[in-house]
């Protein structure tokens, strides 16, 4: 269930052998960004969660993540299984340079994709 699902200041329900999370109102209101940075060393890799504003040069990092390798991989795992549950539900996810409007309507193609930037060392 999306954390978003339940009330801030409130816990999700917990079931037998599950963490028992809680979501403060400020962490629930979740920041927005439409460009990841990725970068990795042997110990660690860091996502950086940008916003950027179409036809302003200058971007803010609002996030930044640092996760061990293993838990990269479990990332990675849980966003493709997601992303098939996603598209079975919805229909196939479409890269905005492929001549479709950006969530919010604007000009195809104008949102930096996803992911920019793996694969450098720290």
């Amino acid at each position: 269930m999306p954390p978003d699902a339940f009330p801030p200041g409130t816990q999700q329900p917990q079931q037998e052998d599950e963490l028992n999370l809680e979501l403060d109102e400020e962490t629930a209101e979740g920041t927005y960004a439409n460009l990841v940075m990725i970068a990795h060393s042997p110990e660690e890799f860091i996502l950086d969660f940008i916003r950027m504003v179409p036809g302003v040069q200058k971007a803010k990092v609002k996030s930044r993540i640092i996760v061990t390798p293993q838990h990269a991989r479990r990332l990675m795992d849980a966003l493709a299984e997601n992303i098939e549950q996603y598209e079975r539900a919805h229909g196939e996810i479409q890269d905005p340079g492929e001549g479709n409007a950006p969530p919010g309507g604007g000009n195809p193609g104008t949102l930096p994709p996803m992911g920019f930037g793996g694969g450098a060392e720290a």
